[in-house]
């Protein structure tokens, strides 16, 4: 196992699409443009959040984007203007370890 450092640190990013959006078309955009290494649409879930003051119930897609830390501020960019939502989820989680192959293989996807 490798635990990574700098800007190309691995990092896990979540967001969710409402169902009906075409999930696998906002995958392949950010795989495409290098802004991911892989991208995953989860099944379906039932999120439960509170918004403008009321309790929403949405059927959703969880998703998670491995990219790299120096990645970010234009995945978060390019997130925020193919997204449906006003304001969507967008949290960086740390990778604190992974396999070295693998690691190397999201830095490598994910060059510019």
């Amino acid at each position: 196992m490798e635990t990574p450092t700098s800007a190309a640190t691995p990092v896990v990013v979540l967001t969710t699409l409402p169902l009906g959006t075409d999930a696998m078309a906002f995958a392949r955009t950010l795989v495409s443009e290098r802004l991911a290494a892989c991208v995953s649409v989860l099944s379906p879930m039932q999120s439960v959040y509170q918004w403008n003051g009321a309790i929403e119930a949405t059927q959703e897609c969880q998703v998670l984007i491995k990219t790299v830390a120096e990645r970010v501020p234009d995945l978060d960019a390019r997130v925020a203007a193919l997204h449906p939502y006003d304001l969507p989820e967008f949290l960086v989680l740390p990778v604190a370890e992974g396999g070295a192959r693998y690691l190397a293989w999201v830095q490598d996807s994910t060059r510019l």
